[in-house]
């Protein structure tokens, strides 16, 4: 991901679960391709 890229042109996906769009963030950056849930608690939920 280039630097200063602005809040509203960064990749989203939605969650598997809740079925709810998320954006990237930086500590999904390596791993961003496998990020299948917005949040630890879908990821319980699953």
């Amino acid at each position: 991901m280039p630097k200063n890229v602005k809040k509203q042109h960064l990749p989203t996906k939605t969650c598997v679960v809740c079925n709810r769009p998320f954006t990237w963030r930086k500590k999904w950056e390596k791993v961003w391709d496998e990020v299948k849930y917005c949040s630890d608690r879908c990821r319980r939920e699953k």
